[in-house]
């Protein structure tokens, strides 16, 4: 089945350094880009993550640090990234919780701001996990009745990760294909931001999701622990997690500024 798209989609998958969201680099990058209509763009582009690639993550993609020696950094193909993923929906296996995550890392390195306002995230694990658990190499056994070829390259990955959705809206009428349904279903709670550090509950609210105030609402530990928002700021987070908290606090901020001048 093709996917019912009212914007771009850009399906992707990274090869990294390691599995630390703040502390990790890319050294591959593989895209492909679907309009509506079905036009596709395909990349895939090697990074010098600026560190030397541990053997343990070499073992699993098989890219060295002779293999990147003479390739751009991430900062240097920042902007073209960018301006690939503006104004899209994002999809990848395991992409809520890592691959996107660890993407806008690299991005606030780069000093580039991702504007990710109304983008749909559709992560093929979950609902792949929600219906058989299983790996992608499975996935792609079980939904496309293939082998994976090359598994743990970027691109492969990314082509297969592609494939599967459609596949998966083809053997389960009960997937809605469209976009903002897929994103809803591909969460795994609600979360705040990509790492779950924050939890929205039925009243829309964000809770603390980690820690001492686990089960707390945030607001209520910001006004009520003056030293909790700097602890975060500074912090081993992802930028996403302290835009999160940020945003709350300034709220906070906001609203005793409105008290003060009323």
């Amino acid at each position: 089945m093709e996917l019912n798209l009212t914007r771009p989609i850009v399906f992707f998958d990274l090869e990294t350094t390691g599995t630390n969201i703040t502390h990790d680099r890319i050294v591959e990058i593989s895209l492909i880009k679907v309009w509506p209509g079905g036009e596709e763009l395909e990349r895939t582009r090697r990074v010098n993550p600026e560190m030397p690639i541990p053997a343990e993550a070499t073992a699993v993609h098989h890219i060295t640090d002779a293999d990147v020696a003479d390739e751009p950094t991430f900062r240097q193909i920042a902007k073209s990234l960018a301006d690939i993923f503006k104004d899209s929906d994002m999809a990848g296996f395991n992409s809520n919780r890592f691959d996107i995550p660890l993407l806008l890392e690299e991005f606030h390195r780069a000093g580039i701001s991702l504007d990710l306002t109304g983008t749909r995230f559709i992560d093929v694990q979950t609902i792949f996990h929600k219906k058989e658990q299983r790996t992608l190499t499975a996935a792609y056994r079980f939904y496309c009745d293939k082998d994976l070829e090359g598994a743990h390259s970027a691109n492969a990955d990314t082509r297969a990760t592609y494939e599967v959705l459609k596949a998966q809206l083809d053997r389960y009428p009960d997937l809605p294909n469209d976009m903002k349904q897929l994103a809803e279903y591909s969460s795994h709670s609600r979360n705040v931001d990509f790492a779950g550090r924050l939890v929205y509950d039925d009243n829309h609210r964000e809770v603390i999701n980690f820690g001492k105030y686990k089960g707390q609402l945030a607001e209520n530990v910001l006004k009520n622990d003056s030293g909790y928002f700097g602890w975060i700021m500074q912090g081993d987070f992802p930028q996403n997690t302290k835009d999160a908290f940020a945003l709350i606090n300034l709220r906070i901020r906001a609203a005793k500024d409105h008290k003060l001048h009323k």
